[in-house]
């Protein structure tokens, strides 16, 4: 133990002398950032199926009845069982609350609660899809409001390269960072030697839809009614940034 203890503080201090021999050196430290827009190539639907009656059975064979609608129509469309997740199974008693001016109640606070009035059985189910052909996106999701679900929880559009494109968008973040300290140096007629120290900033994604609907359709988490979508691919935008200390010459 007291061996490994020594080691530990032997590179401590080791990182901390090369720290400082860093500060010491001459050094410009320049930021590089890089913007790559890809086409998203795949989707994921979260779908909510929630069924309401005073008898549990006939709640759930509702419930179930969607449910097989929906993945019915996942074969249909070639979608892969592995591609079919249900996230989320639930059995709720829901009761509602009235009052009556005749007959008010309170609970021990002094505020008035009305009567319970017990109004079934919920049975929900959520179902998570992964459609990895999104020129199929439009037709079945037009297909999904005829299986009897209460709520599209989110859609989200993806590509399946997102590792690549993100390694992609840090190199050139990174080549972006030299070229600036590059030219930095040459106004003052030196030149930039190896780097020194590299951090990376963040390196995110965000999506930017086409996506239009008639009537009173939307596609995030809302009460969907029976009207049709009308879709465009939009972009999904993966920006990185770092930061480059490199020895000036």
């Amino acid at each position: 133990m007291k061996y490994f203890l020594s080691v530990f503080f032997m590179l401590l201090f080791a990182v901390c002398a090369a720290a400082q021999e860093i500060d010491k050196m001459p050094v410009i430290t320049v930021s590089g950032k890089a913007e790559i827009r890809v086409v998203p190539d795949e989707v994921i639907l979260s779908l909510d199926f929630t069924k309401l009656d005073n008898d549990l059975q006939v709640a759930k064979k509702l419930n179930d009845e969607s449910v097989g609608k929906i993945l019915e129509l996942t074969r249909r469309f070639n979608i892969a069982p592995q591609d079919v997740t249900p996230t989320s199974i639930s059995v709720d008693m829901k009761y509602e609350s009235t009052r009556d001016p005749k007959n008010r109640i309170y609970d021990e606070d002094g505020d008035e609660i009305g009567k319970k009035v017990f109004k079934g059985y919920e049975v929900s189910k959520t179902i998570i899809i992964r459609l990895r052909d999104i020129t199929k996106f439009e037709d079945f999701f037009n297909e999904t409001l005829k299986t009897g679900l209460t709520e599209v929880n989110s859609v989200s559009f993806e590509t399946s390269k997102l590792r690549e494109v993100k390694d992609q968008a840090r190199d050139m973040a990174m080549k972006a960072a030299k070229e600036k300290a590059t030219a930095m140096a040459d106004s003052i007629g030196q030149t930039i030697g190896k780097a020194v120290k590299i951090t990376e900033g963040t390196v995110s994604n965000q999506y930017y839809s086409n996506i239009s609907a008639n009537n009173n359709l939307q596609v995030s988490t809302v009460t969907v009614t029976e009207n049709l979508a009308t879709f465009s691919p939009g972009t999904i935008k993966v920006e990185a940034d770092v930061t480059v200390g490199f020895l000036l010459n």
